[in-house]
């Protein structure tokens, strides 16, 4: 079953951001990862929290998921995300619907 990572974006530092986004992207391909959504304008529809940038990820499972976020290559993007970005993470579970 697909599982995704959908990431709720702040920028903070722009020179941190781009090198985070360059090492991330490298790391998702490399476990069988792709873009669902990277970063398009948010618009809020409902609630009253502000809206930030979205990035949504699919991979072919959730193992496959873990294994990329406690990867070493992915760690590496990780220490860049410290400072770069404010994010929520969520990792979910499901097919996506037709």
């Amino acid at each position: 079953m697909a599982a995704y990572v959908i990431s709720e974006v702040e920028m903070r530092d722009p020179d941190g951001f781009e090198a985070y986004r360059a090492l991330a992207a490298k790391t998702i391909a490399q476990y069988g990862g792709r873009y669902l959504v990277r970063g398009g304008k948010a618009e809020l529809a409902e609630g009253n929290l502000p809206p930030k940038a979205i990035v949504i990820v699919e991979f072919a499972s959730m193992a496959r998921l873990k294994e990329w976020y406690a990867s070493a290559e992915y760690a590496e993007a990780l220490k860049l995300r410290q400072t770069a970005l404010e994010r929520r993470l969520l990792f979910v579970e499901g097919a996506a619907v037709p």
